[in-house]
């Protein structure tokens, strides 16, 4: 019987933990994690730089990491961004489909007194809570 392949999708406001949750979920980097932020932040430096304008580019990028891993048959994937509208995680239930996985999405609640990596104000991550959609069936 061939070994069950899982697509884990953890979504979030910023500052929730979904990062951290992912590494924690990955097995000390045994499993692949991809994330939307993976495109604005330097590869050598670690500096994360947001350009709103880029964005679209970097879900596409996202995406696309998730069906390379998927091709190569990687048992566990796991990916994390805000996913705030259902529309953006639709992508990836064709992927999981085509690629036989089977898709968990989970949704990260901030229940801690940290701050967001990304320095967005309290302001904006209010903005994007009202706006936030979650399907349950």
């Amino acid at each position: 019987m061939p070994e069950q392949k899982h697509l884990i999708i953890l979504r979030g406001l910023p500052g929730a933990g979904k990062t951290t949750l992912a590494h924690v979920l990955s097995e000390n980097g045994k499993y692949p994690i991809f994330s939307v932020d993976d495109f604005f932040t330097d590869a050598q430096t670690g500096k994360y730089t947001f350009v709103f304008s880029e964005n679209h580019i970097a879900y596409h990028q996202c995406l696309k990491h998730c069906e390379k891993a998927m091709k190569e048959n990687v048992s566990k994937i796991i990916l994390h961004n805000v996913f705030s509208m259902q529309w953006e995680i639709e992508p990836y239930f064709k992927l999981a489909e085509q690629y036989n996985y089977t898709l968990h999405i989970a949704t990260v609640e901030k229940h801690h007194t940290h701050s967001n990596t990304h320095s967005i104000t309290d302001e904006q991550i209010k903005k994007m809570a009202k706006n936030f959609k979650l399907k349950l069936f």
